[in-house]
């Protein structure tokens, strides 16, 4: 192998090519007029889908409806400005997003344009460099992965040089470590820079022999109880006959399948309006043929919208159904195989790397199931360690496993792995002190700063700022920690920067006595200032000579110094659509943090405040650095106690879970198809590679995708996702997450194979990127026009006769009520009960939550639990777990004699009725009559009866089972949180939504127009 790396890259190299500034060039973008900061989360130009003529005119659903009755006579809407839109043509408001002088071709391809200020590896040296042939790049040549041009040359011509075994060769940026893609495709494939998985992943992989090629395994995580998926989805290597997968040999074997047949059945939802099944709702499984199926992908990492693809564009226009896939790709898992080779197999074309569904046409060739490309199988290849037989490449944990691990070598490394690093930076201004949250925070790092990932080398600093920014050195040898203090917050400079960031092993008692004494330093504090940005100037200094977390903590609006703000949100406007500030009202936060995201540092926001602190312009430095955001509103530690339990649990995951650094992700997908535009917390570098400078294992991601050419001479499509990261342990890792699906060629399959969840996640992130670029009603509009484009598509092209009612496949039996349910979330409600802070926070877990925790906030789940038994329980771990079943979400469904659990995703309500029987009182409560519960009662008493054992184990397995910590409130009649209980009865009417019959009767009038 000819792949080095520069021994000059260490951590203080002024090499401008081993910490690569990220500085983002300002640039006009020529087709919006307005600057652009490099940010941009797409890769093509908008395109938006016009719907048939009546799509132009059709009514939106009421914002106030008066009575039940909807109107029969079309609102005729106005087109959009001709500044919006060039062309001057019409433009539905219900498509995402109107294209500038573009032609719509394509459907649901909803984006910003591309910008040319990407800047991530500049050239020093003058001209653009001529590559040709085996070019080997020393590490003294920068390529540029900003100016397009340049870039699509780079990648056409190949710029790694490729050796037989498929590995690259040269690596100085990114791109080219992760392997580009195919010509200039948006296929990512991502090995190099991504650790997501902080906590319970310490991965179980399989008793490979000691033997050559090594097999890495890692213990089994600790798990709490999930649920058992009924779906088959393999985590181990199956023993399987037939040699080769691949699309050739599927022919025969595919005509043989047939679908469900509960999957052709046509509802009419106006009949059957109860199709919310009692038990949770299961993805779809794709129309393969078994032995291809029991290796894909498990849907909770990887799924896609449409199980069955259509074979063109011109088809999925037809089916007006959005296409994209959602992704969580460094979820926790049980099991997860981990393999350490001196070569990992990957196509010499489009770099995808070996997975279940290649081909090999024998066992010394295997062509690629994206590019179709004939490779060479390496000969280290052939050994299989399993069986330690020799010539079956086909039986290789690699080939067995949809989901896998790598140890990656070092030429997927730009720099030495970088340690684990984590800078805490907190307001201690007057407000902060009140809310007393810094008792919290530190007593939680003490108690977790043992189980903070890392090892001998990880790092830690701590910064607090009010009007001025103080520092603290924790230089070993120290008797107590010393405290600097900088008050010029014009141009911030770091003091004695090499003893604020220490080595937490050798300065631990130093941090233990800081943590101990800052709660009580700043107790008669009288200032009143913010100065945030400066703060966050300096953590930025501090942190870039080596990436890492930066986790903030912030209580008020900033009032200093950069990055100031001003209150904006006035209480009377909340309701209207139209007036509300979604955007940010400066760069700053988004500059600092592309500044961020070049330098490998990530920054969590923790927002703990009961005013308005414009979280649109404070959440930017976090979205583009990969961070994620908390929000704890009215934190306050006496007035508001379940909020401090709150901020103490979900801190406690926070600063132990996995965490990956440096990372990047690449999206890869089947020839033909192509990927437009992303959805989440990165930022995208060189057109498809998502730069995520930390990645979690709470994250989730989203990107649409559109047929390209034509699949009629293809069987089977795949898509492949690859993370390249450094685990805290100081290790370059890849995990490749590998899905296939079929390709169909009538609209009746197409919808056959429709994932409602997942359509609704993907609408759901288009919404808010709407909401944000237009306004909040063209997004509303945007999504009902959703359900009514999908629905008359079914009913004019698949339905051979017109029945009278609302005639829906079984696939999409859910979809009218999951976008209605959408309608009446947080994000994009109206009413003047949504404080702007909140619903930005909510468009921010839209935008961030893996789609399971997406769904269950948007449609909460609904249980009686005064009458539990065991019968159909889960038994995990020696605890019986009650499966009481799912209800609808409305008030026919209660009863004043019984008690009633809704699930909302971060808040759980136990609504008790005022004839509640005795037994559940005193069993369960503890209070012998309905008068004693208590008004604020957020614990059930442990009391030794079955019936509180069983509903307690209820209530701990469903807070087991998400990263974040629901509050439970016990909800009497009168109680003031029933207001809240009864918002979510997402099938009711409110003063502001319609009820799910009328939004029915909506539809059913639109699809019939």
């Amino acid at each position: 192998m000819s792949s080095q790396v520069s021994v000059n890259q260490g951590y203080n190299s002024q090499l401008p090519g081993s910490y690569p500034h990220l500085i983002p060039a300002k640039t006009l973008n020529p087709v919006s007029g307005q600057s652009n900061y490099g940010g941009s989360q797409t890769v093509s130009p908008l395109s938006n889908y016009q719907g048939p003529g009546q799509t132009l005119y059709r009514p939106p659903v009421a914002s106030n409806p008066v009575t039940s009755s909807l109107p029969s006579v079309p609102v005729p809407r106005m087109p959009l400005p001709t500044s919006q839109n060039p062309a001057a043509t019409p433009m539905p408001s219900g498509s995402f997003l109107p294209g500038a002088n573009i032609q719509p071709p394509l459907n649901w391809q909803y984006n910003y344009p591309s910008t040319g200020s990407q800047i991530n590896h500049c050239p020093r040296s003058s001209s653009q460099p001529t590559i040709s042939g085996n070019t080997n790049l020393t590490s003294h040549q920068y390529v540029s992965s900003g100016d397009p041009s340049l870039q699509n040359n780079l990648t056409k011509s190949g710029i790694a040089s490729n050796t037989n075994n498929g590995s690259m060769v040269v690596h100085n940026s990114y791109d080219e470590i992760e392997g580009g893609g195919f010509l200039v495709t948006l296929f990512l494939a991502t090995p190099q820079y991504a650790n997501k998985n902080p906590t319970m992943s310490r991965s179980v992989g399989y008793s490979y022999p000691s033997l050559p090629p090594g097999y890495q395994n890692t213990a089994p995580p600790s798990t709490t109880g999930m649920p058992p998926s009924s779906l088959n989805y393999s985590s181990g290597p199956q023993g399987f006959t037939q040699t080769p997968l691949g699309a050739n040999h599927l022919t025969a074997s595919m005509s043989g399948l047939s679908l469900h047949p509960e999957g052709l059945r046509v509802i009419n939802l106006l009949q059957e309006r109860n199709m919310l099944p009692s038990t949770p709702l299961q993805p779809p499984v794709p129309n393969l043929h078994e032995d291809i199926q029991k290796l894909n992908c498990n849907p909770e990492l990887f799924r896609c919208t449409l199980t069955s693809i259509p074979q063109t564009q011109a088809l999925l226009n037809k089916a007006k159904l959005p296409l994209g896939l959602l992704l969580h790709p460094f979820k926790d898992l049980v099991q997860l195989p981990v393999v350490t080779s001196s070569t990992i197999v990957r196509c010499r074309s489009c770099r995808t790397y070996i997975n279940p569904f290649v081909n090999f046409l024998d066992q010394r060739r295997w062509k690629c199931n994206l590019c179709y490309r004939v490779n060479d199988v390496p000969e280290e290849f052939m050994y299989n360690p399993l069986t330690r037989v020799y010539g079956e490449p086909h039986r290789r944990p690699e080939v067995q496993n949809a989901t896998i691990e790598f140890m990656a070598p070092s030429e997927y490394m730009l720099r030495p792995p970088q340690p684990p690093v984590y800078l805490f930076v907190f307001d201690v201004s007057h407000n902060a002190v009140e809310t007393g949250y810094l008792n919290s925070v530190c007593q939680s790092l003490l108690d977790n700063l043992d189980l903070l990932p890392g090892n001998t080398r990880t790092k830690i600093g701590f910064i607090t700022f009010d009007s001025t920014i103080h520092f603290y050195s924790l230089q070993e040898g120290l008797s107590q920690p010393q405290m600097l203090i900088v008050s010029d917050i014009e141009d911030v400079f770091i003091p004695m920067p090499e003893n604020l960031l220490v080595n937490l092993n050798e300065s631990k008692e130093l941090v233990q006595d800081l943590l101990k004494t800052l709660p009580q330093m700043f107790t008669k504090t009288l200032e009143t200032q913010s100065a945030l940005g400066p703060a966050l100037q300096a953590a930025f200094k501090l942190m870039s000579p080596t990436g890492g977390r930066m986790s903030v903590f912030q209580t008020q609006l900033p009032t200093l110094g950069v990055g100031a703000l001003r209150p904006r949100e006035e209480p009377n406007q909340r309701s209207s659509a139209k007036e509300i500030h979604l955007t940010p009202s400066t760069d700053f936060y988004k500059k600092l943090a592309l500044d961020c995201s070049g330098q490998q540092v990530a920054v969590d926001l923790f927002l703990l405040s009961g005013q308005y602190s414009d979280l649109a312009s404070l959440g930017c430095i976090s979205r583009y650095s990969a961070g994620s955001v908390y929000y704890y509103p009215s934190y306050h530690h006496q007035q508001n106690p379940v909020q401090v339990q709150k901020l103490q649990k979900e801190l406690q995951r926070y600063l132990t879970r996995k965490i990956g650094f440096e990372a990047v992700m690449r999206i890869r997908c089947t020839k033909g198809l192509s990927i437009h535009t992303f959805h989440g917390n990165f930022f995208v570098r060189s057109t498809d590679l998502l730069s995520l400078p930390n990645v979690n294992p709470d994250a989730g991601y989203a990107v649409q995708m559109s047929v390209e050419e034509s699949l009629t001479d293809t069987q089977l499509v795949s898509f492949q996702s690859a993370l390249l990261y450094t685990s805290s342990k100081g290790e370059r890792r890849i995990r490749v997450h590998t899905l296939c699906l079929p390709v169909v060629s009538t609209l009746n399959e197409v919808f056959l194979g429709a994932d409602v969840q997942a359509i609704s996640g993907l609408l759901a992130n288009m919404a808010v990127d709407r909401s944000v670029t237009a306004s909040l009603s063209d997004a509303r509009d945007a999504l009902v026009n959703a359900v009514i484009d999908s629905l008359s598509a079914y009913h004019s092209s698949v339905l051979s006769s017109q029945q009278p009612g609302l005639m829906v496949p079984f696939s999409l039996r859910l979809f009218p009520l999951f976008v209605l349910a959408l309608l009446k979330q947080k994000s994009f409600q109206t009413g003047t009960n949504a404080r702007l802070d909140e619903r930005i926070f909510a468009m921010c877990q839209v935008k961030n939550q893996p789609l399971v925790y997406l769904m269950l906030t948007t449609h909460p789940t609904l249980y009686r639990v005064d009458n539990l038994s065991d019968e159909g329980a889960l038994n995990i771990n020696d605890r019986t777990i009650p499966q009481p079943p799912i209800l609808q979400l409305s008030v026919e469904k209660l009863s004043r004699d019984g008690a009633f659990l809704m699930d909302a995703g971060s808040v759980l309500m136990l609504w008790v009725g005022k004839n509640c029987g005795q037994n559940f009182l005193s069993q369960v409560l503890g209070v012998q009559n309905y008068a004693l519960i208590p008004q604020t009662m957020t614990d059930l008493p442990e009391l030794d009866t079955p019936e509180s054992a069983r509903i307690i184990a209820f209530i701990s397995w469903l807070r087991e089972q998400r990263p974040f910590f629901p509050i439970l409130y016990v909800i009497r009649d009168e109680s003031p949180m029933k207001a809240n209980f009864l918002q979510n009865m997402v099938e009711d009417r409110t003063e502001s939504a319609l009820s799910y019959y009328e939004f029915l009767l909506h539809i059913q009038q639109q699809v019939n127009k």
